[in-house]
């Protein structure tokens, strides 16, 4: 008797971790989506960079920005939170199953720090990528490559950015970051570290297998437009669908070949 009400009151406490843990995500996504929705500090609404007609301003020139200090803060942010919105919903379930485990591991002790710290390191990882992005959105800009939209003003580069997704998607590169990705229980047990700093390591960690299964495909929005709302969605529920369904992998090389067929036909000139 005393070991059944003492597994119904672990599993109690698991479910309350959950709920307190997942809305705390749920906010800072819906945080993260409700200021880059307003723009991102861009001047205009992302319905209105996506359809910049209804502005009547002429948003295929290509003219670029001048790039002082504060701007590239403003290009940092965009997109490190454009980064959370579209990934933190698929990293989720891993957060949540890193804190059930601390729970397992030591009951008498709230998870709610170390789920932090363990999502913080993906924050982190994906702060990296934002800078590398960053990099490649001023040589990008500054090459006359984009457009006032912040979209690929160039057929070459959008085939081949089209074909550098299409083929990550096949290599055994991504496989092995998506296979961490969906089945994350074995990387939580193997590479367990204790307190803050362990945690932090090994969001850090996860959060690199995180960007190995989306970073190809975060680029195209270069594409489509850095701050195209249609873009940004699609590309979040992919790489959502493709992290929590069991044939997420199919999905991988299917989009694959279809960005390979697509990338070849922009460099040919036939679409």
């Amino acid at each position: 008797m005393t070991q059944e009400l003492e597994q119904s009151s672990l599993e109690f406490i698991l479910r309350r971790d959950r709920m307190v843990v997942g809305a705390c995500l749920l906010i800072v996504s819906i945080a993260a989506w409700l200021y880059i929705l307003s723009g991102a500090g861009m001047g205009m609404s992302a319905m209105e960079m996506t359809h910049p007609e209804a502005t009547g301003m002429d948003m295929d020139m290509v003219m670029p920005q001048a790039w002082s200090a504060g701007y590239v803060v403003l290009m940092f942010f965009m997109w490190w939170i454009m980064m959370i919105a579209m990934m933190l919903p698929s990293a989720t379930p891993t957060i949540l199953l890193s804190a059930a485990l601390n729970r397992r591991s030591t009951a008498e002790t709230a998870p709610y720090g170390s789920a932090v710290v363990f999502a913080f390191g993906y924050l982190l990882a994906w702060a990296m990528f934002s800078l590398a992005a960053v990099f490649a959105h001023w040589l990008l800009e500054q090459a006359g490559l984009l457009s006032m939209l912040m979209e690929s003003a160039s057929r070459t580069l959008s085939g081949l950015l089209l074909i550098l997704a299409g083929g990550w998607q096949l290599t055994p590169f991504k496989d092995t970051c998506l296979t961490h990705c969906q089945s994350p229980v074995e990387f939580l047990v193997r590479h367990r570290r204790p307190g803050n700093r362990g945690a932090l390591l090994m969001g850090l960690h996860h959060g690199y297998y995180c960007l190995g299964c989306c970073w190809f495909l975060m680029a195209l929005l270069f594409v489509g437009g850095v701050m195209n709302l249609y873009w940004i969605i699609g590309l979040a529920i992919f790489v959502y669908l493709e992290k929590v369904l069991a044939s997420g992998k199919w999905l991988a090389r299917i989009s694959g070949a279809a960005l390979l067929l697509w990338g070849t036909l922009v460099l040919g000139g036939f679409i």
